[in-house]
């Protein structure tokens, strides 16, 4: 009988300490999630070091991409890789194309460098890409989940201490051919990574509560 009590008692602790664990992991897991958020920004690429990412971290920060909501289960973030040799060739397109479409009288040579220097100083540039299902569900809501799935990349960037900027030149408008896109997909930005050396800085927010309005009754 007391063989008995004994093991009903252990068996009762262990629940409970068991449940105390489960509940500490969790609020450990809110406050390491709202760190994350508080503590991610923009960082350019002129604070980028020369420091390689690793194949499989690239595809870790992808992977975190394609669990962001989705309606209808449709997906639509569509990702192209460029690094090594080819970022030279997209700064030259950039280059390219803004020589194209900007009226001679607004041309900046300041700014046409620009571009070949911001994707000589990335180790990795990602070109952010939507595909559209039309006869599923609204642009709007593809475009939503896009932004959901770059800001899932963007936090995984942060914990692996990568910087990250995602760029949205008009640009990017003509990017279709040079990234090969089909006929319903579309470009929309530039998401630049690299290690970097760039000093921690506070976030520029107001309150909360001046954005939310409560309707309880």
């Amino acid at each position: 009988m007391v063989s008995i009590l004994r093991n009903s008692f252990l068996q009762e602790a262990n629940i409970k300490i068991g449940l105390k664990s489960y509940f500490y992991s969790m609020s450990t897991k809110a406050e390491i999630l709202s760190e994350i958020i508080k503590n991610r920004r923009s960082v350019f690429p002129e604070s980028y070091t020369q420091k390689e990412i690793p194949t499989h971290i690239i595809e870790q920060i992808l992977e975190s991409a394609n669990y962001a909501p989705t309606h209808k289960l449709t997906q639509p973030w569509r990702f192209t890789v460029i690094r090594k040799g080819a970022k030279a060739k997209l700064g030259a397109e950039l280059g390219d194309i803004y020589k194209r479409v900007i009226p001679a009288e607004k041309f900046l040579q300041k700014k046409y460098d620009s571009f070949g220097q911001k994707t000589s100083q990335a180790d990795v540039v990602i070109a952010i890409n939507i595909q559209f299902h039309e006869d599923k569900v609204p642009n709007w809501e593809e475009i939503a989940a896009v932004g959901c799935a770059v800001q899932n990349m963007a936090l995984t960037a942060e914990v692996l201490n990568i910087g990250a900027y995602w760029s949205s030149p008009p640009l990017i408008d003509h990017l279709g051919d040079f990234l090969e896109l089909g006929e319903n997909e579309k470009c929309y930005g530039l998401f630049y990574m690299g290690y970097h050396d760039a000093e921690p800085r506070e976030a520029k927010r107001t309150p909360m509560s001046e954005k939310v309005n409560w309707i309880e009754e």
